[in-house]
This record gives C-alpha cells, sequence and structure tokens, in this order.
C-alpha cells in the first residue's frame, strides 16, 4: 500500500485544482481576445458603412444641385424652348431635395435624444 503523507496531499491537491483553473482561464482570455478583435472589427465596419452613407447622401445632394443648375442654364439660353417637363424637373428636384434634407435633419435629432 502506498502512504501519502498530508503535505504531498495537500501539494497534489493543489496543484489538482490548480491546473484546470489554469487551463479554463487560459481558454477565457483567449476567447475574450478573440470576442474584442470581433468587436473592433466589426466597428471599424461601421464606421466605414456610415462613411460610405454620408459619401452616398453628399453624391447624391451634388447631383441635384448640378442637374437643377444645368436646368436653370438651359432655361436662360435665349432660343431654348423648354417645355413643361423641365419645369416639372426642377420642381421634383426641389421636392426630393427637401424631404432629404428633412428626413436627415429628424434623424439628427432622434439621434440626440437616443
Amino acid at each position: 500500500m502506498i502512504t501519502i503523507s498530508a503535505g504531498n496531499f495537500l501539494i497534489a491537491f493543489i496543484a489538482a485544482m490548480g491546473i484546470p483553473s489554469a487551463i479554463m482561464g487560459f481558454i477565457v482570455w483567449k476567447l475574450e481576445r478573440r470576442i474584442s478583435k470581433q468587436e473592433k472589427v466589426a466597428e471599424d465596419r461601421d464606421a466605414a458603412r456610415e462613411k460610405m452613407l454620408l459619401l452616398v447622401i453628399q453624391s447624391s445632394s451634388a447631383a441635384i444641385a448640378l442637374g437643377e443648375a444645368t436646368a436653370k442654364a438651359v432655361q436662360r439660353i435665349p432660343d431654348a424652348h423648354c417645355n413643361g417637363d423641365m419645369h416639372a424637373a426642377l420642381d421634383y428636384a426641389a421636392k426630393v431635395k427637401h424631404e432629404q434634407k428633412d428626413f436627415l435633419s429628424a434623424q439628427g435629432i432622434h439621434a440626440l435624444y437616443d
């Protein structure tokens, strides 16, 4: 029969308890690192998406402004015969521009209170 002294038993018990705890600690640490990396990637992706959306809105506004300027320039040409389509397009562009501005303003106010 093998006899184990109380000191050896205590050391074996501490080692047996410490090894699984250390392994679990390492696993949890690795998981936390992986999660934080994924959160960073998601934050970067959201920032890029937000910037792209801003650029799309700016390009839409620029296209409307260019269309309005072109239509107004054509209307000022003395021999140009503008039909009702030109006036309707200008009215529509102004309507869309104001709706976009109102929507973005509402979203900005909503974001302030959330």
